[in-house]
């Protein structure tokens, strides 16, 4: 059983959790996952690492609030016991020295993308991190994101905070204004991350997106979590979580996204009945 020291919604939906799982920080590296079981009925969900302290041996991590699963860690309280938590998975961040690094998070990888700027600075590079979101509420680990880069830039859809716009429109005025990017790492939904590869196609940046398809053991057994990167079968578990957004199949991705909503949607129905399945 692993304990919830620390439990805590840092925006609307949005929730951060920390857990002892000292073996996991032990390997951890940036960009990786744990994959979690509330309890021995639940789903395996993954979660990407927002950080690790090697001190007390907890990890962290950010999620929303969006199936029956996610409820029942919402529901849990600090002191309550996680029944499983897997991990580290996932091929680490390649954080070499390359130049001008745009670290771009939304949703949870807001706070995924911390270890990774921080990663990607220590190596010599020059670090600009975007954060975006809808409206500004939304927002969170402002402070975090800004100690671990060498500039930070809030995009809010609505422009409450920051530039008015998300990550693609970010990018762009970095072009405009001369800087010269070498690469490009977007962790958030799918569709951020293929609007973040839809504006550095043309200029032709690396860009890295993480994805986290539906996975069911995380270590390439059940092919739950297969996607089409440049017309060959990969799987997010094993050879991911980082694939060049430029290859991705963001139809089919989608497509297999959207696969089970009828299901989670009657598994939440059952739930607010108090049915147990």
């Amino acid at each position: 059983m692993y304990k919830i020291v620390e439990k805590d919604q840092i925006a609307p939906n949005t929730h951060l959790v920390t857990v002892e799982a000292p073996l996991v920080v032990h390997r951890a590296r940036p960009g990786q996952f744990v994959i979690v079981m509330v309890d021995e009925r639940s789903e395996r969900i993954p979660y990407t690492l927002s950080g690790w302290n090697k001190e007390d041996g907890t990890i962290t991590f950010v999620f929303n609030e969006v199936g029956r699963s996610t409820r029942k860690l919402v529901d849990c309280r600090e002191g309550d016991s996680i029944y499983s938590v897997v991990g580290p998975l996932g091929v680490p961040l390649e954080t070499g020295k390359v130049g001008t690094v745009v670290c771009a998070g939304g949703c949870y990888g807001i706070g995924a993308i911390v270890p990774a700027a921080r990663a990607f600075r220590e190596a010599g590079n020059r670090v600009i991190s975007i954060i975006e979101a809808r409206t500004a509420y939304l927002l969170y680990m402002e402070k975090e994101n800004e100690d671990a880069c060498d500039e930070l830039i809030v995009a809010t859809g609505d422009g409450s905070r920051g530039m008015k716009g998300f990550a693609p429109e970010a990018i762009r005025m970095l072009l405009e204004r001369g800087e010269q990017i070498d690469e490009v790492v977007a962790m958030g939904c799918t569709f951020m991350a293929k609007t973040v590869s839809d504006a550095t196609r043309d200029k032709q940046i690396k860009t890295i997106v993480s994805l986290s398809p539906i996975m069911v053991d995380g270590t390439g057994m059940c092919g739950c979590c297969r996607l089409d990167v440049g017309g060959e079968t990969k799987f997010a578990c094993v050879d991911g979580p980082f694939f060049d957004g430029h290859k991705v199949d963001w139809g089919v991705l989608s497509a297999r996204g959207a696969a089970y909503f009828k299901q989670e949607r009657d598994s939440i129905e059952y739930s607010y009945a108090g049915v147990r399945r």
